[in-house]
């Protein structure tokens, strides 16, 4: 059976089902529908799935164009109805692994939608079925929490179904590096779940890695983003040493940086945004505990990380006092609320807590985001107003929270409020 679906996998006649249809699902169904699959979305919202049947999606990574004339065609079918799974020859899970209040990991999405999917085992012919993991999470969740769910119902792991990790590996907005030219690490239960892993992702993917298990491939998806996380807070204490010491902590990395060996750049900013690097180092920290293994280092940097904000709400009420002015009652503008550069993203975006700070504190706050049209926040909806001469003359200070490449920055020069930038912009400029 496994040959049939060898088969089926290269003839690029197996049936995909995708579960989650966000930044991860939705491209991962377009990549595949491209290369001639069948594709088949599972989404619980009913919002997105409206917006899809129209060919919209909020990722910049889409082609729209491509997305209209696939779900116009049919290749690719959105739906609400989790019994569309049962037909499905692979089925690539692809929710979200949030974090609670207490930054512990939360895996509800991903036992929920392993229960769809060994519903769907339970009520199938005697075709095989390749089940692969793509959200991101801690190592043995795909072993020690999706495994055990498949099995409960009598299905039997390389006889009616393969299991495998396979992280995403995206990077919004990001342009050179896309989803098919970006190595994919693929980490099977057995050798026969690997192999029929790595054969499905060659059809549209140019380069595939094995890995001798589902959680070499998670850990090594976890170091990809606790690297980053722990640089950046480097980064971000060093900002707070160099402030307090009168320094400019963007000529010092700028210095640094010309050694031609030895030396990465990473750069400070108001707090790390996104799904995967704010939330990995938590993820790793909370499995590590179960092994008696306290990842103090790793930790440290999320909570640097992680406390930003506060930071660049003591620096806008300084820049405020230094006019004798106090952060109550002091209309902030916040240009760009995305967590990072030229994408719509507000996953996890500082911006959200500063502005909540802000306000707690007393201001009245305004946002400008060429990307994010709305931005849902505690105690309703805010909306982007649009970046005049005239608005500028009635602010008190402009906070650089995201560097957008199609602001006008120039007019920020030139206005007569005060600039907190988090960024660097106004400085890289010239």
């Amino acid at each position: 059976m496994a040959d049939d679906l060898k088969k089926a996998i290269r003839s690029r006649q197996a049936r995909v089902g995708i579960i989650g249809l966000g930044y991860v699902g939705m491209p991962l169904a377009l990549a595949a529908a491209e290369a001639g699959f069948p594709v088949v979305g599972l989404d619980t919202s009913r919002e997105l799935l409206a917006r899809l049947r129209k060919g919209m999606h909020e990722s910049v990574d889409l082609d729209q164009r491509s997305l209209r004339k696939f779900i116009r065609d049919k290749a690719i079918r959105v739906t609400h109805q989790p019994e569309v799974i049962r037909d499905c020859d692979i089925v690539c899970i692809c929710v979200p692994t949030p974090l609670t209040a207490n930054q512990e990991p939360v895996l509800d999405y991903v036992k929920e939608a392993s229960r769809v999917v060994a519903s769907a085992l339970g009520r199938r012919s005697r075709r095989q079925v390749l089940v692969i993991l793509e959200s991101t999470s801690f190592p043995g969740t795909t072993h020690d929490v999706v495994l055990p769910i498949l099995e409960r119902g009598g299905a039997n792991l390389c006889r009616e179904f393969h299991l495998v990790f396979s992280p995403e590996r995206i990077d919004p907005g990001n342009k050179k590096w896309t989803l098919t030219n970006t190595p994919k690490l693929v980490g099977g239960e057995r050798k026969c779940c690997t192999a029929l892993g790595a054969s499905f992702y060659r059809q549209f993917v140019q380069e595939v890695i094995t890995l001798s298990s589902p959680a070499a491939a998670e850990m090594a998806k976890m170091l990809e983003n606790v690297f980053r996380a722990v640089n950046i807070a480097l980064a971000n204490e060093l900002w707070m040493m160099c402030d307090r010491m009168g320094l400019d902590v963007w000529e010092v990395i700028e210095a640094a940086s010309t050694k031609p060996f030895g030396f990465m750049p990473f750069y400070p900013g108001p707090g790390l945004g996104g799904h995967c690097i704010p939330v990995d180092p938590f993820y790793l920290a909370y499995k590590a505990r179960e092994f008696d293994f306290l990842s103090e280092f790793i930790e440290l940097a999320g909570k640097i990380n992680m406390n930003m904000p506060y930071f660049v709400l003591e620096m806008i009420a300084r820049s405020l006092d230094k006019v004798h002015k106090s952060v109550r009652g002091s209309k902030v503008l916040v240009l760009g609320v995305s967590y990072k550069n030229d994408v719509g993203d507000t996953r996890n975006s500082p911006a959200i807590k500063i502005i909540q700070l802000l306000r707690t504190r007393g201001a009245r706050v305004i946002y400008h985001d060429p990307h994010v049209p709305e931005l849902p926040i505690e105690g309703g909806v805010m909306r982007s107003v649009a970046l005049t001469a005239q608005l500028l003359a009635k602010v008190d200070l402009v906070l650089i929270h995201t560097a957008h490449t199609g602001v006008d920055y120039r007019m920020i020069e030139d206005c007569e409020a005060l600039v907190v930038d988090t960024r660097n912009v106004l400085k890289r400029r010239g």
